[in-house]
Order: C-alpha cells, then sequence, then structure tokens
C-alpha cells in the first residue's frame, strides 16, 4: 500500500499543480494550447514509437491481453447501448456517457505505470494503447455522430490522423521489420519521452474545469463509480477468465481505472455533444481517481 501510495501521489500533485497554475495565470494563458499540442504531436508520439520500437512482441501472454481488453471495451459498449435503448438518450449524450465509460487519461495511465511496474509495464501499456486508442476512438466518434446524417468516411478520417495511432503502428511496423534505434535515435527518443508524461500530467491539471460540476450530479455520479470501480473489476475478471500473469493483469486493471480523456472534450464541442456533461464528468473522475485508483490498485495488489 505504502509503494503504491508513493508512485501514484507525485502523479496528482503535477495535476493540482497544474489547476493551480493554470488559474494564477502562469505562465500565461497562450502556454496550455500550445504545449498540450506540442505534447500531443511530438512527445507523446515519441515516448508510444520507443516503446514499442523495442517491445517484446513475440510474448505469449500478449494475444491473450489484448483479448482480455477488446472483451471488456466490447461488454461495457454493449451494456451502455441496452442502457441506451431503454433511456432514449440522444447521440449528444449516448456519446458523451461512452467517453466517460471507455476512454482513459492516457498521461495519467503511463506515469502510473512508469512509476509501479517500470520498463516492462511500459511495453504492456504501449501494447494496450496500440488496441485500444483506436478502437476508442473509432466508438467515440460513431456514438456521437449517431443520427447526424454524416457520412462515416469523413468522420473517421480524423480518427485514422490521430499522431497515436500512427505512432503505435509505425512503431509496431519498426519492430516486426527487425531494425534497430541506432546513432543516438534511443536517446533522442527517451529525452523527448521523459518530458512527455510530466509536462502532460500538468495540462490535464490546466483543462480541469471545476466550474462544470455544477448539475447533472446523477449522470457525474453514476457514469463515474462505474468508470471507476466496476469497469476496473470486469478487467480483473477477464484477466482471470484468460488466466494473464500478474504484471499483464496489474496493467490491464489500472488502464481500466483511469478516468476519462481530457481530450474527450474537444472531440465532444467538434461533434455536437453534450460539452458541459462531458466537462463534468473529466474533472469530477479525475478528482476521484485520485483515491479510487489508490485503492484499486492496493487491492490488486492483496490478491
Amino acid at each position: 500500500m505504502s509503494y503504491i501510495l508513493v508512485s501514484l501521489w507525485p502523479l496528482f500533485i503535477l495535476i493540482v499543480a497544474g489547476h493551480a497554475m493554470q488559474r494564477s495565470g502562469f505562465p500565461g494563458a497562450g502556454f496550455w494550447p500550445g504545449a498540450e499540442r506540442f505534447n500531443y504531436f511530438v512527445l507523446f508520439p515519441a515516448l508510444l514509437f520507443s516503446s514499442l520500437a523495442t517491445a517484446p512482441l513475440d510474448s505469449p501472454a500478449l494475444p491473450r491481453l489484448l483479448a482480455a481488453a477488446l472483451v471488456v471495451l466490447g461488454a461495457v459498449t454493449a451494456g451502455l447501448v441496452v442502457a441506451c435503448r431503454f433511456r432514449r438518450w440522444p447521440a449528444a449524450r449516448f456519446g458523451v456517457l461512452l467517453q466517460g465509460l471507455l476512454r482513459f487519461n492516457t498521461y495519467l495511465g503511463l506515469a502510473a505505470v512508469s512509476g509501479l511496474y517500470g520498463k516492462e509495464g511500459m511495453v504492456l501499456a504501449a501494447v494496450i494503447l496500440a488496441v485500444l486508442v483506436p478502437a476508442v476512438n473509432l466508438l467515440s466518434v460513431l456514438a456521437l455522430s449517431a443520427g447526424n446524417g454524416k457520412h462515416p468516411v469523413a468522420l473517421l478520417i480524423p480518427v485514422a490522423k490521430n499522431p497515436l495511432i500512427l505512432a503505435c503502428l509505425a512503431g509496431v511496423i519498426f519492430n516486426l521489420a527487425g531494425l534497430e534505434l541506432k546513432w543516438g535515435m534511443d536517446k533522442l527518443l527517451s529525452l523527448l519521452a521523459n518530458t512527455s508524461l510530466p509536462l502532460g500530467l500538468l495540462c490535464v491539471g490546466a483543462a480541469l474545469k471545476l466550474d462544470e460540476l455544477r448539475g447533472q450530479g446523477a449522470a457525474l455520479i453514476g457514469n463515474s463509480l462505474i468508470r471507476l470501480i466496476l469497469v476496473p473489476a470486469l478487467a480483473f475478471l477477464s484477466a482471470r477468465a484468460l488466466a494473464l500473469p500478474a504484471i499483464e493483469t496489474a496493467v490491464l486493471v489500472l488502464f481500466f481505472a483511469l478516468p476519462t480523456a481530457p481530450t474527450s472534450y474537444v472531440l465532444t464541442r467538434q461533434l455536437g455533444g453534450d460539452s458541459h456533461l462531458m466537462a463534468g464528468i473529466i474533472t469530477f473522475q479525475t478528482l476521484l481517481s485520485a483515491i479510487s485508483l489508490l485503492l484499486v490498485m492496493a487491492a490488486l495488489a492483496q490478491i
């Protein structure tokens, strides 16, 4: 328990620091959009590419790990679709609730995996991201745009251009081609990758919108508790059913115990979703995860 606490509390301190910096106006309102964009298009792809380019992709546990992740993804999506049929949610609300349950704060996830499980955990996390990032983005776009009359191909083109997806794909191809990072490229990518996570966590804090917590309390609480408690429990059961080793199980559960991604707000606004509810869910889940993530990982360590 103390090891988990020591590994996780610095991450949330960075989130709080980012929020405090943004509220105080330091280093300036124009800093945060530029920092987030640079991280999203340069630093974070460098981290994903370098992790996958050197990953042992021949591990026999990887297919079962990916199968377990897709089982959870499918089960949660199916359950939400059934709920939508009964509650008759419009796409603007259904897409928000789906993102609240399926998308995850990648910066927080990789920082937590790095602190708890080191390089071995980072490799597994990168493999999970290679599958879940495109799958979750596709589901989010389809859910938010259902019934709006736009052609699916036009909606999915931005997903195909997602720098995180492209970095994962490039890393896997580089690895399978038997290529190596030479002439200092490994050191360059390492420098970029090491910068990504702390900057990303500061940007997460800067993006929190405490004012959006007003109203729709039932939706905020219900969606957050399912995401942060029930979904990781489902991930654990899926891992057990597929007999995953301990570290694969831990990384899988951790990723499904993360709060939703701050970028969900941008996608929601672009596709006409309920941005007020989305901002509230992002903020509430991020705040609540400071406790829930610690409890989930501590419980997992006892099993």
